[in-house]
Protein backbone atom coordinates (compact mmCIF):
# COMPACT_ATOMS: atom_id res chain seq x y z
CA UNK A 1 0.00 0.00 0.00
CA UNK A 2 1.39 3.40 -0.93
CA UNK A 3 1.96 6.05 1.75
CA UNK A 4 -0.87 8.14 0.27
CA UNK A 5 -3.24 5.17 0.52
CA UNK A 6 -2.15 4.54 4.10
CA UNK A 7 -2.85 8.17 5.00
CA UNK A 8 -6.27 7.97 3.33
CA UNK A 9 -7.30 4.78 5.13
CA UNK A 10 -6.00 6.03 8.46
CA UNK A 11 -8.01 9.23 8.03
CA UNK A 12 -11.15 7.31 7.06
CA UNK A 13 -10.72 5.04 10.09
CA UNK A 14 -10.72 8.00 12.47
CA UNK A 15 -13.71 9.61 10.73
CA UNK A 16 -15.55 6.28 10.71
CA UNK A 17 -15.03 5.96 14.44
CA UNK A 18 -16.93 9.20 14.99
CA UNK A 19 -20.00 7.81 13.24
CA UNK A 20 -19.88 4.13 14.19
CA UNK A 21 -18.01 4.09 17.52
CA UNK A 22 -15.70 1.05 17.45
CA UNK A 23 -17.19 -0.81 14.44
CA UNK A 24 -15.33 1.04 11.64
CA UNK A 25 -11.97 1.01 13.48
CA UNK A 26 -12.41 -2.71 14.24
CA UNK A 27 -13.11 -3.59 10.61
CA UNK A 28 -10.26 -1.34 9.44
CA UNK A 29 -7.84 -2.89 11.93
CA UNK A 30 -8.75 -6.44 10.93
CA UNK A 31 -8.52 -5.70 7.20
CA UNK A 32 -5.62 -3.21 7.05
CA UNK A 33 -3.26 -4.15 9.89
CA UNK A 34 -0.88 -6.02 7.57
CA UNK A 35 -0.83 -3.34 4.87
CA UNK A 36 1.70 -0.97 6.45
CA UNK A 37 3.05 0.26 9.77
CA UNK A 38 1.42 3.69 9.50
CA UNK A 39 -2.10 2.42 8.85
CA UNK A 40 -1.66 -0.34 11.45
CA UNK A 41 -0.74 2.17 14.16
CA UNK A 42 -3.62 4.49 13.31
CA UNK A 43 -6.23 1.74 13.14
CA UNK A 44 -4.96 0.30 16.43
CA UNK A 45 -5.06 3.71 18.12
CA UNK A 46 -8.57 4.42 16.82
CA UNK A 47 -9.82 1.00 17.90
CA UNK A 48 -8.38 1.38 21.40
CA UNK A 49 -9.86 4.85 21.80
CA UNK A 50 -13.32 3.94 20.56
CA UNK A 51 -13.41 0.81 22.73
CA UNK A 52 -12.60 3.11 25.66
CA UNK A 53 -15.43 5.43 24.61
CA UNK A 54 -17.80 2.44 24.33
CA UNK A 55 -17.02 1.61 27.95
CA UNK A 56 -17.73 5.24 28.88
CA UNK A 57 -21.09 5.07 27.05
CA UNK A 58 -22.04 1.87 28.88
CA UNK A 59 -21.00 3.35 32.23
CA UNK A 60 -22.98 6.50 31.45
CA UNK A 61 -26.02 4.47 30.48
CA UNK A 62 -25.87 2.51 33.72
CA UNK A 63 -25.34 5.68 35.73
CA UNK A 64 -28.15 7.51 33.94
CA UNK A 65 -30.34 6.33 36.79
CA UNK A 66 -28.73 9.24 38.55
CA UNK A 67 -28.19 12.43 36.59
CA UNK A 68 -24.37 12.08 36.34
CA UNK A 69 -24.74 9.35 33.71
CA UNK A 70 -26.25 11.76 31.22
CA UNK A 71 -23.25 14.05 31.65
CA UNK A 72 -20.87 11.11 31.08
CA UNK A 73 -22.65 10.15 27.86
CA UNK A 74 -22.61 13.77 26.65
CA UNK A 75 -18.93 14.27 27.55
CA UNK A 76 -17.88 10.99 25.90
CA UNK A 77 -19.67 12.01 22.71
CA UNK A 78 -17.97 15.41 22.59
CA UNK A 79 -14.55 13.89 23.38
CA UNK A 80 -15.03 11.26 20.67
CA UNK A 81 -15.87 13.86 18.03
CA UNK A 82 -13.11 16.32 18.95
CA UNK A 83 -10.29 13.80 19.28
CA UNK A 84 -11.51 11.88 16.20
CA UNK A 85 -11.22 15.03 14.09
CA UNK A 86 -7.78 15.87 15.52
CA UNK A 87 -6.59 12.31 14.80
CA UNK A 88 -8.00 12.39 11.25
CA UNK A 89 -6.17 15.65 10.51
CA UNK A 90 -2.93 14.20 11.91
CA UNK A 91 -3.35 11.04 9.81
CA UNK A 92 -4.00 13.09 6.70
CA UNK A 93 -0.78 15.02 7.34
CA UNK A 94 1.17 11.78 7.72
CA UNK A 95 1.74 12.19 11.46
CA UNK A 96 1.20 9.59 14.15
CA UNK A 97 -1.39 10.45 16.79
CA UNK A 98 -1.91 9.15 20.31
CA UNK A 99 -5.40 9.56 21.72
CA UNK A 100 -5.42 10.86 25.27
CA UNK A 101 -7.66 8.97 27.74
CA UNK A 102 -7.29 5.77 25.71
CA UNK A 103 -6.90 2.34 27.31
CA UNK A 104 -4.47 0.08 25.42
CA UNK A 105 -6.62 -2.99 24.69
CA UNK A 106 -4.72 -3.83 21.50
CA UNK A 107 -0.97 -3.65 21.98
CA UNK A 108 1.65 -3.30 19.27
Amino acid sequence: MTPADQRLWATLTHIGGIFSNFVAPLVAYLVLRDRGAFVREHTRAALNFHLTMAIAYVAGTILSIVVIGLFIIWAAGIVSIVFGIIAAVAANRGQLYRYPLSIEFIRE
